[in-house]
Protein backbone atom coordinates (compact mmCIF):
# COMPACT_ATOMS: atom_id res chain seq x y z
CA UNK A 1 0.00 0.00 0.00
CA UNK A 2 1.64 3.55 -0.89
CA UNK A 3 1.70 5.44 2.16
CA UNK A 4 3.56 8.67 0.79
CA UNK A 5 4.06 10.96 -2.41
CA UNK A 6 6.42 13.69 -3.62
CA UNK A 7 6.35 14.97 -7.12
CA UNK A 8 10.13 14.99 -7.95
CA UNK A 9 12.68 15.96 -11.10
CA UNK A 10 13.25 12.89 -13.93
CA UNK A 11 15.14 10.44 -11.82
CA UNK A 12 18.34 8.73 -13.24
CA UNK A 13 18.35 6.10 -15.58
CA UNK A 14 17.99 2.70 -12.44
CA UNK A 15 17.73 4.79 -9.59
CA UNK A 16 14.40 3.89 -9.31
CA UNK A 17 11.57 1.50 -10.60
CA UNK A 18 9.22 3.03 -12.73
CA UNK A 19 6.28 2.77 -14.27
CA UNK A 20 4.65 4.79 -17.25
CA UNK A 21 0.81 5.30 -16.66
CA UNK A 22 0.26 6.33 -20.27
CA UNK A 23 -3.38 7.83 -21.55
CA UNK A 24 -3.51 7.70 -25.74
CA UNK A 25 -5.00 11.05 -26.62
CA UNK A 26 -3.91 13.36 -29.49
CA UNK A 27 -3.92 16.33 -26.88
CA UNK A 28 -1.29 15.12 -24.73
CA UNK A 29 1.86 17.26 -24.56
CA UNK A 30 5.33 16.35 -24.60
CA UNK A 31 5.40 17.00 -21.09
CA UNK A 32 6.01 14.47 -18.01
CA UNK A 33 5.70 14.32 -14.19
CA UNK A 34 7.11 11.84 -12.08
CA UNK A 35 6.28 11.02 -9.13
CA UNK A 36 7.51 9.04 -5.99
CA UNK A 37 5.80 6.68 -4.12
CA UNK A 38 6.89 5.04 -0.86
CA UNK A 39 4.55 1.42 0.04
CA UNK A 40 4.25 0.85 3.46
CA UNK A 41 7.42 -1.14 3.49
CA UNK A 42 9.47 1.98 2.52
CA UNK A 43 9.85 0.33 -1.28
CA UNK A 44 10.54 3.84 -3.27
CA UNK A 45 9.28 4.01 -7.33
CA UNK A 46 8.20 6.35 -9.28
CA UNK A 47 5.20 6.71 -11.55
CA UNK A 48 5.50 8.94 -14.84
CA UNK A 49 2.30 10.44 -15.91
CA UNK A 50 1.43 12.44 -18.83
CA UNK A 51 1.32 16.51 -18.39
CA UNK A 52 2.93 19.35 -16.44
CA UNK A 53 3.09 18.85 -12.91
CA UNK A 54 0.30 21.14 -10.78
CA UNK A 55 0.15 18.73 -7.54
CA UNK A 56 -0.35 15.82 -6.15
CA UNK A 57 -2.21 15.12 -2.70
CA UNK A 58 -2.44 11.33 -0.83
CA UNK A 59 -5.86 10.66 1.24
CA UNK A 60 -5.40 7.68 3.86
CA UNK A 61 -8.90 8.33 4.63
CA UNK A 62 -10.05 6.97 1.18
CA UNK A 63 -7.02 5.18 -0.01
CA UNK A 64 -6.56 7.07 -2.99
CA UNK A 65 -4.17 9.93 -4.37
CA UNK A 66 -5.31 12.65 -7.21
CA UNK A 67 -2.42 13.62 -9.49
CA UNK A 68 -2.56 16.75 -11.05
CA UNK A 69 -1.20 17.56 -14.53
CA UNK A 70 -1.67 19.96 -17.27
CA UNK A 71 -2.78 17.15 -19.21
CA UNK A 72 -5.16 15.07 -16.90
CA UNK A 73 -6.17 14.57 -13.30
CA UNK A 74 -5.65 11.22 -12.52
CA UNK A 75 -7.84 9.36 -9.66
CA UNK A 76 -4.72 6.52 -8.63
CA UNK A 77 -5.22 3.98 -6.07
CA UNK A 78 -3.16 3.10 -2.76
CA UNK A 79 -3.94 -0.43 -2.55
CA UNK A 80 -3.65 -1.35 -6.14
CA UNK A 81 -1.17 1.02 -7.79
CA UNK A 82 -3.16 1.89 -10.99
CA UNK A 83 -5.00 4.62 -11.92
CA UNK A 84 -9.37 4.44 -11.45
CA UNK A 85 -10.20 7.55 -13.17
CA UNK A 86 -8.84 10.56 -14.95
CA UNK A 87 -10.39 13.42 -16.18
CA UNK A 88 -8.69 15.06 -19.72
CA UNK A 89 -7.80 18.81 -20.00
CA UNK A 90 -8.54 19.42 -16.24
CA UNK A 91 -9.15 23.47 -15.84
CA UNK A 92 -7.54 22.78 -12.09
CA UNK A 93 -4.69 24.59 -10.84
CA UNK A 94 -4.37 23.63 -7.48
CA UNK A 95 -5.14 20.70 -5.47
CA UNK A 96 -4.65 19.87 -1.79
CA UNK A 97 -5.90 17.16 1.00
CA UNK A 98 -7.83 18.29 4.32
CA UNK A 99 -6.25 17.21 7.12
CA UNK A 100 -8.90 14.33 7.45
CA UNK A 101 -8.69 13.17 3.95
CA UNK A 102 -11.15 15.19 1.89
CA UNK A 103 -9.32 16.37 -1.85
CA UNK A 104 -10.18 20.32 -2.65
CA UNK A 105 -9.20 21.45 -6.09
CA UNK A 106 -9.79 24.72 -7.50
CA UNK A 107 -9.58 26.15 -10.88
CA UNK A 108 -9.11 29.67 -11.63
CA UNK A 109 -12.56 31.25 -10.32
CA UNK A 110 -14.17 28.19 -8.54
CA UNK A 111 -13.06 25.38 -5.28
CA UNK A 112 -14.55 22.19 -5.39
CA UNK A 113 -15.01 19.37 -2.86
CA UNK A 114 -14.85 16.16 -4.57
CA UNK A 115 -17.23 14.08 -2.97
CA UNK A 116 -16.60 10.15 -3.93
CA UNK A 117 -15.03 10.48 -7.18
CA UNK A 118 -13.30 13.16 -9.37
CA UNK A 119 -16.81 13.14 -11.23
CA UNK A 120 -18.35 13.86 -8.09
CA UNK A 121 -17.85 17.41 -7.27
CA UNK A 122 -19.64 20.07 -5.09
CA UNK A 123 -18.45 24.09 -5.88
CA UNK A 124 -17.86 25.53 -2.31
CA UNK A 125 -19.99 28.95 -2.38
CA UNK A 126 -17.38 31.57 -1.68
CA UNK A 127 -18.15 35.57 -0.27
CA UNK A 128 -17.13 37.40 -3.37
CA UNK A 129 -15.79 35.99 -6.73
CA UNK A 130 -12.42 35.00 -7.16
CA UNK A 131 -9.83 34.89 -9.86
CA UNK A 132 -6.24 33.21 -9.73
CA UNK A 133 -6.82 31.11 -6.93
CA UNK A 134 -3.77 29.86 -4.67
CA UNK A 135 -3.80 27.34 -1.72
CA UNK A 136 -1.35 28.88 0.41
CA UNK A 137 -0.89 26.02 3.87
CA UNK A 138 -3.12 24.41 5.90
CA UNK A 139 -3.19 25.31 9.61
CA UNK A 140 -4.83 22.73 12.07
CA UNK A 141 -8.32 22.54 10.18
CA UNK A 142 -8.09 25.49 7.94
CA UNK A 143 -6.50 26.29 4.96
CA UNK A 144 -5.42 29.77 3.62
CA UNK A 145 -6.36 30.79 0.39
CA UNK A 146 -5.48 34.01 -1.61
CA UNK A 147 -6.69 35.17 -4.71
CA UNK A 148 -7.50 37.91 -6.88
CA UNK A 149 -11.21 39.52 -6.61
CA UNK A 150 -12.44 38.91 -9.89
CA UNK A 151 -12.97 42.15 -12.31
CA UNK A 152 -10.77 43.93 -9.65
CA UNK A 153 -7.47 43.17 -9.95
CA UNK A 154 -4.91 44.11 -7.75
CA UNK A 155 -7.02 43.57 -5.12
CA UNK A 156 -5.78 40.36 -3.27
CA UNK A 157 -7.98 38.84 -0.51
CA UNK A 158 -6.90 36.29 2.46
CA UNK A 159 -9.60 33.67 3.06
CA UNK A 160 -9.61 30.82 5.68
CA UNK A 161 -11.45 27.19 4.22
CA UNK A 162 -12.89 25.57 7.10
CA UNK A 163 -12.54 21.32 7.01
CA UNK A 164 -15.59 21.10 8.96
CA UNK A 165 -18.20 23.18 7.54
CA UNK A 166 -16.65 23.69 4.03
CA UNK A 167 -17.27 27.34 4.33
CA UNK A 168 -14.58 30.29 2.68
CA UNK A 169 -14.59 33.38 4.60
CA UNK A 170 -12.83 36.56 4.39
CA UNK A 171 -9.32 36.87 6.60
Amino acid sequence: MIIDVNIVNQPLSGEYEERIYDISSQWNSQKWTWIKFTNDDFYEWCGEFRGEARGVALSKKYNQILILTSDYLYQFDCLNEEIRDYKEQPQYQNLTVTPSGDFILADYYNIELIETTIRDTKQLDSPIKMDIIKFCKWHDNKLLIVCEEFFNWGNYVKFELDENTFEITIK
